[in-house]
């Protein structure tokens, strides 16, 4: 009877419990976001933000190219209505010298939880020591491509993000002191040293993104967007979504499925220290003695060698990326 009379008694208990929640509570589930038109890139504005970056002269730390394409980003990124940090940090250069250095930061709805990270670099390399000419290896290269390229590609979608907005967070992150590395192969954290510090602290505090995409060397004619290795090591997902969006879009003769090898460049920093899966659009063609472009770190790295088809389809491909994944549909 004792067993049978517990029983009773928490079978009202439970009865009671039951009977104290509201009936009528539901949860309503979170609005799909509103459906927005993919902006179209305009690849000539973006070749006029390489212009202006050139016309700077070289962007190595320490020159006065430098510091003047400093102020005109900073600039520029709030005139398109970001919140613009910069953030300086000392590094170091071949002669391990140490120089004052700025990464830019420009962020849309800093507010928002949801992110989406986009870089590139902004200096230039300050030795040309891959110039068929040994006399020119110890001056500075104009960087169009190998710097310009990738900036003024994000500085269009900046611009984009603004007269077409979008409640995703965003950041765009321009790394300097990326292109001052030694090349005997034993020091490779001389290279990428902007990226090495805002990984370690970055602009805010527990910063995160869903993913990240970086730009390097993606102006010249004729790119062969590979699958680089450090990529497919960290974000093979978001890797192969971008291909394959880049693909169905047309551009398949630049985003090719060859599996090219990994670079020492700042995604893999972004990778290791803040664990964001980031890819690395990257131009690597095929019999290369370098790995790179024939331009890469000589003085033929200038406005000649740019192609606005080139910079139509990243951009045009980074664009439906960021506005695909606020409309969940990356």
């Amino acid at each position: 009877m004792r067993s049978i009379s517990l029983g009773i008694a928490l079978l009202l208990l439970v009865a009671g419990c039951k009977q104290d929640t509201p009936k009528n509570e539901t949860t309503t589930p979170a609005p799909p976001p509103a459906r927005v038109n993919i902006p179209s890139f305009d690849a000539a504005s973006a070749f006029g933000y390489i212009e202006q970056q050139v016309a700077f002269g070289p962007r190595h730390p320490g020159s006065d190219g430098h510091q003047a394409c400093r102020d005109w980003l900073i600039e520029t990124f709030s005139s398109f209505g970001a919140q613009v940090t910069a953030q300086d940090f000392t590094a170091r250069d071949l002669q391990d010298q140490k120089y004052e250095a700025t990464n830019i930061i420009a962020s849309f709805h800093p507010e928002a939880s949801r992110r989406v990270l986009l870089s590139a670099h902004w200096d230039t390399r300050a030795h040309g020591d891959y110039d068929p000419d040994p006399s020119r290896h110890s001056s500075p290269i104009p960087g169009a491509d190998d710097g310009g390229s990738g900036v003024a590609v994000l500085l269009e979608v900046a611009r984009l993000l603004q007269a077409t907005p979008i409640k995703l967070g965003v950041d765009i992150v321009l790394f300097d002191a990326e292109d001052q590395g030694k090349n005997n192969g034993v020091d490779p954290l001389s290279w990428c040293q902007g990226a090495q510090y805002w990984g370690r602290k970055p602009h805010t505090d527990n910063y995160k993104a869903q993913f990240g995409i970086h730009l390097d060397m993606v102006g010249a004619k004729n790119p062969r967007f590979g699958k680089e290795g450090f990529s497919r090591s960290y974000a093979p997902q978001i890797q192969e979504k971008i291909w394959k969006m880049a693909q169905g879009m047309g551009y398949g003769m630049f985003f090719v499925n060859d599996l090219t090898n990994p670079v020492t460049d700042d995604h893999k920093f972004i990778n290791e220290l803040l664990r964001i899966p980031s890819v690395n659009i990257i131009n690597q063609p095929l019999a290369s003695e370098t790995g790179f472009g024939p331009h890469w770190h000589t003085h033929s790295d200038g406005l000649e060698i740019i192609d606005q088809r080139s910079l139509k389809a990243v951009g045009q491909v980074v664009v439906a990326t960021v506005y695909n994944t606020y409309m969940q549909r990356f």
